[in-house]
């Protein structure tokens, strides 16, 4: 039946500019709606709805293998789950899921004991909604109120509401269109919070008081650089309130008393390009994590009264990337990586630099430190899993340097792990610099060339992509797939310099470095050219993009979530929300001609070609504001009129969600079992 559908056919219309000198042709710029964030145009929703019909045409006949990946993947989920409670003050709080729950409940109990409590109701809030997100979730210090955010149509404009939590029932007050945290004041007489302006950019603070109108809001600091955005936190002694501004590339932190948030912001360092730091305090010493001297970071300290004058105090490691500190009233924790491995490093202040490493038991793994509330804490709530070891919650003694398994995830239809080995490998790319790769794989995985692999990146924003735990990944493995993730440049897995290296005009690096790794593991015996299945989302998607125009025959199957692949004319648009912002990690192009001609030379949409592509599914959102709906359709429609080939390609658009797909864990995992089913279908491995 799916064989005799016909994919929508998207007409072309003219559409030329020019920039630089240089005519640029988009024939699909129409399925843009000119009244974007609304979309309303009949023609664009007509072409959006016909290729969602086409995709549940063709996926018909599919649904039972879909099904039973789905079924699969639930039963590996705990589902009346709950988290470890962890003190904060008075209260033991923790979450709970019910069994068929979508999303999961808020609790806490005295700690001298009595009945729990209630504290937020997320499938009572969600029920009717197509989408539902919760966003800030704050409870004041004192612990009679709390703060929360929900987003109901995945356009991550939240609402702002407050809870009485002695009555159960919310105050009048309604903040619309937040986009920050939330931090109460010391006395839990207002809060601090960031609302999104008309292009979702968070370019303010606020002090919003309890009972008195949203309207006379105390704006505390306003950015005027369009490319910055706002952030609100606090101090682990909840001292100081911390109002911070920056892009990818720069920072600069203000500091108000929490007791008295109006006061004149202390200004810890001004803004210097190319310069990022962030901070905690401990006795009125600041304890700043920056890059100023070394993209390794180092840690300085300045007093509060001089917060300009800082004294290095762990100087930058070739071999240890510092990720953050974390102030403690006994102690200190500095995070980071040594060769590409999390790393936890307790301090004592009256021995600052010589730290002890809490030490974990796999040569592979991702850990951190957890959720730790209190300022005077002896036990450290840490994170722990690897690609074959499943979510571990560890509490860890500082004093005796011992480590107690707090919960391990559970997996309700049963997991051994002796069924599954995990290696990690580098494999040269084309300039030699070694890639580092993790890779999963069933017990008697034959290395001979003839197995599906499926590989996973990002590479981009400096986020690193941790060797990590997935119960929905145990389907691929389980039919004979072995699993790898490329740390390729543009992550920080190896470093901020990692990053720098996929960025601006080093880009490319990051798409060769995954095409490589994909060669290398071929040459291994991993795998074949053609029997790779790739998979990115967001900038992983714009990766995808990249990889299947420029080496199409490598792939049996491509994934692309919520791509960004159509860059030029993204970055060309500064009326779109996050443009601007996005020029330290791209380029100007409207300023910088070879900013222009570089990301022309590379922006997937702009280099679809008259060639045989792999086969494709590509999603997006209709109410994502990171990468607009029209990105993923318009290179669909593209692709669609000019490959050469009759392999399958798939669009399918949330019409209610944005970024993240659908909420709610079941129907997020339903999302992934499609998926699933996609590259078992088009590699010849479904059942």
């Amino acid at each position: 039946m799916s064989e005799s559908l016909q994919p929508p056919v998207a007409p072309r219309k003219p559409h030329v500019f020019t920039v630089h000198g240089t005519q640029v042709e988009d024939p699909y710029a129409w399925l843009k709606d000119p009244a974007y964030p609304e979309v309303t145009d009949a023609a664009v929703l007509d072409y959006l709805k016909a290729e969602n019909a086409y995709f549940e045409g063709v996926m018909a006949p599919h649904r039972p293998l879909v099904d039973r990946l789905y079924e699969e993947m639930k039963a590996r989920i705990k589902e009346d789950d709950s988290s470890v409670p962890q003190k904060d003050g008075d209260w033991l709080y923790w979450t709970a899921f019910e069994t068929g729950g979508q999303y999961r409940k808020w609790w806490r109990k005295p700690v001298a004991g009595g009945p729990d409590q209630l504290l937020l109701d997320e499938p009572a809030l969600a029920e009717g909604k197509e989408y539902f997100r919760l966003g800030a979730f704050a409870v004041s210090n004192g612990g009679h109120l709390l703060a929360y955010a929900i987003d109901d149509n995945g356009s991550e404009r939240f609402t702002v509401r407050v809870k009485d939590l002695a009555t159960d029932r919310d105050l009048p007050e309604t903040i619309p269109d937040m986009l920050s945290d939330i931090v109460w004041t010391a006395d839990d007489s207002g809060f601090l919070y960031g609302v999104a302006n008309d292009q979702w950019r968070t370019d303010n603070a606020r002090l919003h008081r309890l009972g008195t109108p949203v309207a006379d809001d105390v704006e505390l600091y306003r950015e005027a650089d369009e490319g910055f955005r706002v952030s609100v936190g606090e101090t682990s002694a909840r001292n100081w309130i911390v109002i911070a501004t920056g892009d990818h590339n720069t920072s600069e932190i203000r500091l108000v008393p929490a007791n008295d948030p109006t006061a004149t912001p202390i200004l810890v360092a001004p803004r210097k390009e190319g310069r990022e730091y962030d901070l905690d305090e401990h006795d009125g010493t600041l304890f700043i994590h920056t890059n100023d001297t070394d993209p390794q970071f180092r840690l300085c300290t300045a007093m509060l009264a001089a917060p300009g004058d800082w004294h290095e105090l762990i100087a930058p490691s070739p071999h240890f990337y510092m990720t953050g500190v974390e102030c403690f009233r006994d102690f200190f924790v500095v995070e980071g990586r040594e060769d590409g491995l999390d790393q936890i490093a307790i301090h004592r202040y009256d021995a600052p630099t010589a730290g002890h490493r809490i030490a974990f038991p796999e040569g592979s793994y991702a850990a951190g430190t957890g959720d730790n509330p209190e300022y005077a804490m002896d036990v450290l709530r840490i994170g722990y899993e690897s690609m074959v070891t499943p979510g571990t919650v560890y509490d860890y003694d500082v004093a005796a340097d011992t480590l107690t398994v707090r919960k391990v995830q559970e997996i309700p239809s049963g997991y051994d792990g002796a069924k599954y080995r995990t290696e990690r490998v580098k494999i040269a790319a084309r300039d030699g610099t070694e890639v580092p790769v993790s890779i999963v794989y069933p017990a008697g995985f034959r290395r001979n060339g003839t197995a599906p692999l499926y590989l996973y990146a990002y590479g981009a924003y400096g986020m690193a992509i941790p060797p990590g735990f997935s119960t929905g990944r145990l389907s691929l493995l389980d039919r004979g797939f072995a699993f790898a993730i490329a740390h390729i440049r543009g992550g920080d897995d190896l470093g901020q310099q990692w990053y720098h290296d996929g960025k601006l005009e080093k880009r490319t690096n990051t798409f060769n470095d995954f095409v490589d790794v994909a060669k290398g593991l071929v040459a291994a015996g991993w795998t074949a050219p053609g029997r790779i299945a790739i998979a990115g989302g967001s900038a992983g998607g714009e990766l995808m993009g990249a990889v299947v125009n420029s080496d199409p025959e490598l792939w049996g199957a491509v994934v692309a979530d919520v791509p960004f692949v159509d860059v030029l004319n993204t970055m060309l648009d500064a009326d779109l929300p996050l443009t601007p912002g996005e020029w330290p990690e791209w380029g100007n192009p409207i300023e910088d001609k070879a900013a222009f001609d570089l990301i022309r030379s590379y922006s997937p949409y702009d280099n679809v070609v008259a060639q045989d592509y792999p086969p494709l599914f590509i999603t997006g959102g209709l109410n994502d504001p990171r990468v607009t709906y029209w990105e993923p359709a318009k290179w669909a429609a593209k692709l669609r009129s000019v490959k050469t080939d009759a392999n399958l390609l798939l669009l399918k658009i949330n019409m209610g969600a944005g970024h993240g797909g659908k909420s709610g864990r079941f129907e997020s995992l339903r999302e992934i079992a499609e998926e699933h089913a996609f590259v078992l279908w088009q590699l010849g491995v479904e059942e």
